[in-house]
């Protein structure tokens, strides 16, 4: 969980991936369109990923365990929440918080 939050806290957006899960992707895109220069972490990609994997899916306490979302280094959530953020319209407020928009 440690280097979790290590990744976590290195840009004001972390994304934790696969770089097969479709949703993974989505998400990627969503903050792509926005604006935002995310730091991906593909967890398949990294020696250590099946333990952060596990790391990841005991913060959220339920799956799917990615993809998962950090801005300003806190814990958001998985897609539903980023999405639901979205739609509410507090996703962009949250990322100006955090320094990642300059709208």
């Amino acid at each position: 969980m440690d280097r979790v939050m290590k990744l976590a806290s290195e840009r004001a957006v972390v994304i934790f991936t696969l770089s097969s899960c479709c949703m993974c992707h989505t998400v990627e895109r969503l903050f792509s369109d926005l604006g935002v220069n995310a730091l991906v972490h593909e967890l398949d990609q990294d020696p250590r990923g099946k333990d952060m994997e596990r790391a990841l899916l005991k913060m959220l306490g339920k799956g799917p365990s990615v993809p998962v979302v950090f801005i300003g280094g806190k814990l958001v959530g998985g897609t539903n929440k980023v999405m639901s953020l979205h739609l509410s319209g507090e996703l962009v407020s949250m990322l100006r918080n955090a320094g990642a928009l300059w709208l």
